[in-house]
């Protein structure tokens, strides 16, 4: 039997570095939400795309898609085109 040659490579400046990105997006969220004088609609609009953003980040970094093929990254996407029709519809009723 071989012994494992596998090198251990600590990812704490990785994960450092998205801890804080998604600190960003929850502090610009609660702006958009308290902070600004927007419209309704303005305000779902960037709220969704910020938690659309966070989801993707922890999506691609906390479940390793970075590390996946192609179509492994494209079949987590796909859901996200629902998503984006959801999105469509409801704004779409919202300003008729």
């Amino acid at each position: 039997m071989g012994a494992d040659t596998q090198v251990y490579h600590s990812h704490k400046k990785k994960y450092f570095a998205i801890f804080l990105l998604l600190g960003v997006l929850t502090i610009l969220e609660l702006f958009v939400a308290d902070g600004m004088e927007l419209t309704y609609t303005w305000k779902a609009i960037w709220l969704t795309v910020l938690a659309l953003g966070k989801a993707m980040a922890v999506a691609y970094w906390y479940m390793h898609l970075e590390d996946e093929k192609f179509w492994l990254k494209f079949i987590a996407a796909i859901p996200m085109s629902a998503f984006v029709y959801a999105v469509v519809v409801i704004l779409e009723s919202v300003n008729r």
